[in-house]
């Protein structure tokens, strides 16, 4: 009776024991961003696009850094133009990316940060930025309407590879994938 007694009262206790919750997709993600911070990988456009051109005909260099739990800043360089950068930050309701076009000395020239906020959770893996009103605003200012319907995407798959990919409803597609398994002193 008194082990009868003892397997039932462990049975009550193991179903209050609290299993803790998974931690948030975005959180995973944005861990994922900061884990690789410091370092530079290369990469190579994988669509076939001919207006990826210029992007394919270059060396594709990230640089991960300027890192904090909230933020991740990642500059990326096609060939010898160093102008652009992503910036990944965590807001109140998901993640944001924007992007950062500067020219040589720092001033802001062009577009300039433009990108979205997540929609959804996404997942550890993969996060999606449909553009935002302030971007639409700023293209259809700079007559670049074709742009007021893009969608980034940015991809962290660990020790493997990091995506980033610009697409539209109209078919335009790019994506640029980096090797994270060999890592570039420069």
């Amino acid at each position: 009776m008194k082990v009868f007694f003892a397997a039932a009262v462990a049975l009550a206790l193991s179903a209050c024991a609290t299993v803790p919750a998974p931690e948030p997709a975005q959180d995973v993600f944005l861990a994922r961003l900061n884990a690789l911070c410091g370092q530079k990988f290369e990469g190579r456009v994988v669509t076939t696009d001919a207006a990826d051109a210029d992007f394919a005909n270059n060396r594709l260099l990230m640089h991960v850094r300027d890192c904090s739990p909230t933020e991740v800043g990642i500059p990326f360089a096609v060939g010898e133009d160093r102008s652009r950068r992503w910036i990944v930050t965590r807001t109140g309701e998901g993640l944001r990316l924007k992007h950062d076009h500067r020219d040589p000395e720092g001033v802001i020239h062009g577009y300039h940060m433009y990108g979205g906020d997540t929609a959804g959770p996404g997942t550890a893996s993969r996060q999606e930025f449909p553009v935002d009103q302030e971007s639409i605003d700023q293209f259809i200012a700079g007559g670049a309407e074709v742009s007021t319907t893009n969608v980034w995407a940015v991809e962290v798959h660990p020790d493997r590879m990091f995506a980033y990919e610009l697409r539209r409803p109209s078919g335009r597609f790019l994506r640029v994938e980096f090797d994270l398994t060999r890592p570039v002193a420069e």
